[in-house]
Parts: C-alpha cells; structure tokens; sequence
C-alpha cells in the first residue's frame, strides 16, 4: 500500500510543479498595464463600445452579422483565425469595405503549451494572411481563449502586438438560450467597454447560433441607451494617451474627438 502511495506522488509531482510554474509566470491584469500594451476597456464617460467578433469568419453567419451592423451603423472588431481567412477571404474582405476593423487571433487557434517561438510564427503567419487580402497588417491581437500570462504577453509585445482582452462576456460560446446572452451584455453594460462576442459556431455546413439571434436585440437595446459603437482601435484612439506610430488606426483618423483615459 505504501508502494502505491509512493508511486502516485511521484507521478502526481509534475502536474504539480506544472501547474506551480503556470500560476507563476501568469499576473493579473492591473500588473499587465504596466507594459502600456495590453487592454480590456477604457474609462470614459462618453457612451462608447467597442464590440469584438472571435474565431471567424463563417461562411453562414458572419454574413448575417455583418446585415445586423449595418442596420445601427454599427463598426466592430473581428478577430479572425488565419486558417478561416484562407478559406473565406472574401468575407474578411466585406468585412473591411464596410468599415470594420480585422485582428489577429493566431493562425490555428491553438490554446495550450504554445511556446514563444511557435506563437510568433502563428501571429506572423496570420498577419501575412491578412495583409494580402485587405492590405494592412493588424496591430491589434487577442489571445485564444482569454488566455494570458508572460510568455503569451512579451510574445506578443516583441511582434509589434497590442493584446485586447474584454470586460463584457455574452458567453455566446457556451450556447446558452438567446435571453441569457442579452442578459449577459444589458445588465452591466458600461461606457468604454469591450464586448466579447463569437462569429464562428458549429462547423462551416451549421446554419443557425444564437449570436446571430441574439445581436440584433442588444445592439437595439444600446442604441436605444444612446450608444455608438466603434472599432477597437477608434476606442483606443479616442483618448488622451499616446498612440505609437506604429499603431494602425482603422477607421482612419486625423484627430483625437473625445478625452477617454485608458484602462489596460
């Protein structure tokens, strides 16, 4: 019995150690600002948010979101995988004609045990995709799943990234009922925030997700509260601190309209 014990705390000691290492090497967000290039929402009085679309695009359903937009006036910010690029590039392309901002989200949306080297090569690889069907290499990227820790932020920072986390969650991604997602954004929506919302569901053949049913009632309800709703990087740009040169500001911008102090 002791044999066994032993045993079982020497295999048990890795994950240990593993998850020791994790937890280590991962701070919170306030500590992360400090690198002045990592964001979740900005402070601001002015009825401003920046919503944000991961993992697309899809063939079905970003078309439809894109409708839904259109209707408000509304610009958002995709943050698309570079292996979906690939396959539907003229998405991404009406994505950019109709005034949305495109980000980086990794090339194959990988999520764990991702060292430095293969995250640069997934940013690169996807920001190649990018430029060569809209023209522009994004400057913004968020990683997959929210995860975030040293490796994943200096990563970032050495490839010219800003990393754009959210303080609104629908939980669209749990497809949970279409009153739970509205709840979700409604009940503690706030100037300045960035909304997390998921473009890609199911499978390219899947033809219905509850984002889609659920946007057009919480983009009515915002609008409704006197909301505008503008790309990341305008959220970003429209406020006292200084942007780096190399930031691309899309929509383009020639001066600052509002005095916004960011959180990031």
């Amino acid at each position: 019995m002791k044999k066994i014990w032993f045993f079982s705390v020497l295999l048990l000691l890795p994950l240990f150690f593993y998850q020791t290492n994790t937890f280590a090497s991962t701070k919170s967000r306030e500590s992360y600002k400090k690198t002045g290039h990592f964001f979740w929402e900005v402070n601001t009085k002015e009825k401003l948010v920046a919503i944000t679309f991961d993992d697309g695009p899809h063939p079905v359903f970003t078309p439809q979101i894109l409708d839904i937009l259109a209707k408000y006036n509304a610009k958002a910010t995709f943050f698309v995988a570079g292996n979906k690029v690939i396959r539907f590039p003229d998405i991404v392309k009406q994505e950019v004609k109709e005034g949305h901002e495109i980000a980086n989200h990794t090339f194959q949306h990988l999520y764990h045990n991702i060292s430095s080297a293969k995250l640069s090569s997934e940013l690169e690889e996807t920001d190649k995709i990018i430029q060569k069907f809209t023209g522009f290499k994004p400057s913004l990227y968020r990683p997959v799943g929210g995860i975030y820790n040293d490796l994943i932020i200096n990563t970032a920072i050495k490839n010219g990234k800003e990393v754009v986390l959210w303080n609104q969650d629908s939980r669209d991604w749990a497809d949970p009922p279409v009153s739970q997602i509205c709840n979700e954004i409604t009940k503690g929506v706030k100037p300045g925030n960035i909304i997390l919302f998921h473009d890609w569901h199911g499978s390219e053949f899947t033809q219905t997700c509850q984002t889609v049913k659920a946007l057009g009632t919480i983009l009515d309800f915002l609008h409704k509260e006197g909301y505008k709703f503008v790309t990341v990087s305008e959220l970003l740009y429209r406020s006292t601190q200084i942007i780096p040169d190399t930031f691309e500001i899309y929509p383009s911008k020639k001066e600052k309209t509002s005095h916004i102090d960011l959180m990031f």
